[in-house]
């Protein structure tokens, strides 16, 4: 008799479902109450959640009944796979910027085309729009890590001052969540300072929160002062100048997502970033597009997907990025338009840095497993200039400095890299690699490049189309390049 007992009580065990994760937590809680429109949804459980390939998360207006926001979990986030389609056209004339009212998802729909790009499909992909970019960005509607699940709203949906009901279907957690509701405060900060936290106690939850509510070109400059914690979003900002952004702590700023070309890809009809003026790249997990006077400090940027994908993009002109940790992949760095990097650090599998400059970089630590940059700077204006900066190869192996092959059939004559008391480790003896139509132009320079033990580095076999600037002959050259305003312009004098 026990022996059968003992073998039922295996074979039901054997077959039970297994357990279904419980709510411990909600943020905002029930009834919370002066919460940020910018919050996520935080569920924390008991064990780690299965989510649903199905089923809606959806908002309500507590007042009328209005149905606010929708997430349906049966579209996926966006593209896995890189479309295999033609090359596509650069645009013919600049990509405009509007001067008017910034669209969001509450007066736009996701996905409107801009300059005669082919329309986004909400119904294919998550669509958002993020920074007034109608065309729209695939983001994952909801996040689990362990025990946590992070539901993401559309952006720029809830509002100040209303009160807001959240219902889940079963088939998001496999099971019911009972529905909870919170209210928003009564209006936004005032002044030159907001702050930002990711655990809603501050004037935002949400770094993009932030740039979308101050102003685009303030009289005064703002700046957004953002906590330690981990901020799992993507970025995007356009048109906008006289803003600083600093992080509390360079590493306990942590603003990431896995985003890259094939995630966000251009769209099928139209090429992006190859010159100034065509249309803006959705690719990076922080993008500071067409801005002038913006200043990031003391952060940690990342995307964590492999590819074409920056931690970083930046375009525009007199802007600073200084004490920030750079993380990413192909082209983990993209720097188009006068920007001063000072004590930064830059992470990357290949053509790490990758731009048309000017950029100026000061005691930087630059590590890269393949070659270290791709310049594609004009002849009106300057490439990348190292001052003082390390330079490590990863992997063991050893790589270039810099490349500059054909793309598309177009050459860089005029690419420059420029770099003086460098420290480098992992080095090619040629130090400089492929270089594509005319070299007389290229000014791939170097003075007093050294090793890890601070002995001269052998630059008796460098690239042809490099030189090594020489301390008195070169003087003035090498005392030019390392003053930042001569590279940058005036505004860069410090």
């Amino acid at each position: 008799m026990m022996v059968r007992l003992l073998y039922a009580m295996v074979c039901a065990t054997a077959t039970a479902a297994p357990a279904v994760a419980a709510v411990t937590s909600l943020l905002p809680a029930h009834g919370a109450q002066k919460v940020n429109p910018d919050t996520h949804l935080v569920l924390r459980f008991d064990r780690p959640p299965l989510l649903g390939v199905s089923g809606l998360i959806r908002i309500y207006d507590v007042a009328n009944g209005r149905l606010v926001d929708t997430l349906d979990l049966s579209i996926p986030a966006g593209p896995s796979e890189r479309t295999k389609l033609p090359a596509a056209p650069y645009l013919t004339t600049p990509y405009v910027y509007s001067d008017g009212r910034r669209p969001t998802n509450a007066n736009t729909k996701a996905g409107t085309p801009s300059a005669g790009a082919e329309p986004g499909d909400a119904s294919k992909y998550q669509l958002t729009i993020i920074g007034g970019f109608t065309d729209g960005f695939h983001f994952h509607p909801v996040i689990v890590r362990d025990k946590t699940a992070t539901i993401y709203p559309h952006n720029n949906l809830l509002e100040y001052g209303k009160r807001y009901r959240v219902q889940i279907d079963d088939a998001v957690f496999g099971h019911a969540v009972k529905p909870w509701e919170f209210s928003t405060k009564p209006r936004g900060p005032d002044g030159t300072r907001v702050v930002v936290s990711a655990d809603g106690t501050a004037d935002f939850n949400t770094v993009q929160g932030a740039l979308d509510y101050v102003p685009d070109h303030p009289a005064q400059r703002v700046t957004i002062f953002v906590r330690n914690g981990d901020y799992e979003e993507i970025v995007y900002f356009r048109h906008k100048s006289n803003i600083t952004v600093q992080g509390e702590q360079r590493d306990k700023v942590h603003i990431h997502y896995a985003n890259n070309e094939v995630f966000n890809p251009h769209p099928p009809n139209i090429s992006t970033n190859e010159v100034a003026g065509t249309f803006p790249s959705r690719r990076a997990a922080f993008a500071a597009d067409n801005v002038k006077g913006i200043h990031l400090r003391d952060l940690t940027l990342e995307t964590t997907l492999s590819g074409q994908a920056e931690g970083l993009l930046i375009t525009g002109s007199e802007n600073i990025v200084s004490n920030t940790t750079i993380i990413g992949s192909g082209d983990a760095l993209q720097v188009n338009g006068s920007t001063y990097l000072p004590d930064v650090k830059v992470i990357g599998h290949g053509d790490t840095i990758l731009g048309r400059g000017p950029a100026f970089f000061e005691r930087c630590d630059i590590q890269s497993q393949h070659a270290f940059m791709w310049v594609r700077n004009p002849a009106t204006n300057h490439g990348n200039v190292f001052v003082g900066c390390r330079f490590t190869t990863l992997g063991g192996g050893m790589t270039e400095l810099a490349r500059s092959p054909a793309n598309k059939g177009k050459t860089y004559p005029y690419a420059e890299a420029v770099l003086i008391n460098a420290t480098l480790s992992g080095i090619s003896p040629a130090g400089w690699g492929q270089i594509d139509g005319d070299a007389s132009q290229v000014r791939y320079w170097e003075f007093n490049s050294r090793n890890m033990d601070g002995t001269p580095v052998d630059v008796s076999q460098r690239h042809p189309a490099s030189r090594q600037l020489n301390a008195e002959r070169d003087a003035e050259t090498i005392r030019n390049y390392s003053n930042p305003a001569w590279v940058l312009g005036d505004w860069a004098a410090h």
